[in-house]
């Protein structure tokens, strides 16, 4: 009787930890298999925490350098102490993988640790770090394995002096010269951190833009503050081959363009050009249908091609490779197995660039609109016209909305702006609840803060902003 479930879910990231506290909070008997010794996946032990930790402490460490000074604040000398700062990343991660299994024991989730494998429909078989092999039945099982970085081909991550994000957030010393292979979210945030940290980082990107997949206006204002900060690019570029001698890495990369190639010498090179779903290639054997990229496909109620096997996070064919979407869809599969109607609406889900200043976005871009030939128009509002931002000294950036052209609805919107992340959740509310920019518009935002740019660029829909 111990070993059957209602439900198990395999992994315990963002997606399969809110799945097992949702799942028991309905009143099913759960377990949460993770092969790790900490729970929280690659998100809370490697990836998002542990990322915006630095970013955090690099960004005051910067400021004491290099803006304080302007504010009054004197200082007779600044010292970085990585060691400390790591300590201070790896302290906040153990409080936080320490709360959620806290959280299990106050929902009564049953915590399996070990490596997760289907053997059948409903036995899910753990194998613990000594080999040892158990199984237990469930009426449903949840797949919420995560993803895991890719390479190049021929290009080996050791680690060491080629890494992935998992390496770049735990360098020993600063690298004097760093080669960011791809100028998406993780490439571009690990770029600030070590840039301000002392960096020579230079960005190599395949594509003529950064952050592939965003508003145009984005990638434009975004790369002219990142070279304003001091970070180098090279765009339309193609990586051919990365050779390591005596400790030290040589880029080859060749220019999509004038098929130029250059070398850059380095002390370490992160690969960040993408995640694969973190499955194994015996999957396939037990009837689950993948699709082209290798996700497992589900349906709109996040079924697999098995019945009582489900889904979620970066493994599936939905949406971006998120942590808050996958917390989504794990309340959203928790409460479908209960027999409640769960959603989630993939047109709603922000994504944010926690680089300073932040990027955030929402859904439709400016670019996608023209190609589905929907008529749109826009407003916009400079954080340089912006009060709060202004006594700041926060004043790159501006809020973009676009709205339908004749119901005023808000179909997408980007911002760039030292708290981003957090002002989109506001735009994120309003196109749930299919707000028009009028509605927006007509909302009183309080004074003097970032979020009257919201309202200012909601005004600028209609063509009557106040302050531009």
């Amino acid at each position: 009787m111990n070993n059957n479930f209602d439900v198990i879910i395999i992994g315990s990231g963002p997606g399969g930890y809110v799945c097992a506290i949702r799942s028991a909070q309905l009143g099913l008997k759960t377990a949460c298999v993770e092969m790790n010794s900490t729970l929280g996946g690659v998100c809370l032990n490697k990836g998002c925490i542990p990322s915006k930790s630095l970013l955090h402490s690099s960004e005051l460490y910067h400021k004491a350098q290099k803006e304080f000074d302007n504010l009054g604040i004197e200082f007779s000398k600044i010292n970085l102490n990585l060691s400390k700062m790591m300590a201070n990343k790896n302290s906040s991660i153990k409080t936080l993988t320490k709360g959620i299994e806290f959280l299990f024991k106050k929902n009564k989730v049953t915590h399996l640790k070990g490596r997760g494998s289907i053997s059948t429909g409903n036995i899910v078989t753990v194998t613990s770090e000594s080999k040892k092999k158990e199984s237990y039945k469930a009426k449903t099982i949840v797949i919420a394995t995560g993803s895991q970085p890719t390479s190049l081909p021929g290009v080996k991550i050791d680690e060491n002096i080629i890494v992935s994000s998992t390496g770049a957030l735990s360098f020993k010393k600063v690298p004097k010269k760093l080669i960011v292979i791809g100028g998406g979210y993780i490439g571009l945030e690990l770029s600030s951190v070590w840039k301000r940290l002392g960096s020579n980082v230079t960005v190599v990107e395949y594509l003529d833009h950064i952050l592939p997949g965003m508003d145009n206006d984005v990638s434009t204002e975004f790369l002219k503050i990142l070279n304003k900060q001091g970070i180098n690019f090279k765009l339309n570029s193609k990586v051919t081959e990365i050779k390591i001698l005596k400790n030290k890495a040589f880029v080859d990369f060749t220019s999509n363009i004038t098929q130029k190639r250059e070398r850059i010498e380095c002390d370490n090179v992160l690969v960040s050009v993408g995640r694969k779903p973190n499955i194994s290639e015996d999957i396939e054997k037990l009837g689950l249908k993948l699709d082209k990229q290798k996700r497992i496909r589900v349906n709109k109620k996040f079924e697999t091609s098995i019945k009582n096997i489900y889904a979620i996070g970066d493994v599936i064919d939905k949406g971006p490779m998120l942590a808050h979407k996958a917390e989504d869809e794990g309340i959203a599969v928790a409460e479908i197995i209960a027999g409640q109607a769960g959603h989630v609406n993939y047109e709603v889900i922000p994504a944010v660039v926690y680089t300073y200043p932040e990027v955030a976005v929402v859904g439709k871009t400016e670019e996608q609109l023209k190609n589905e030939n929907i008529k749109y128009k826009i407003g916009k509002f400079p954080f340089l016209a912006n009060s709060r931002a202004k006594v700041n000294s926060e004043t790159d950036g501006f809020v973009k909305i676009i709205a339908e052209q004749k119901t005023d609805k808000v179909l997408g919107v980007s911002i760039i702006s030292s708290v981003a992340g957090t002002l989109i959740a506001e735009l994120a509310i309003a196109m749930e609840f299919g707000a028009s920019s009028e509605d927006i518009a007509r909302t009183c935002h309080a004074h003097p803060t970032h979020s009257e740019a919201v309202k200012e660029a909601a005004l600028s829909v209609d063509k009557r902003p106040i302050h531009f």
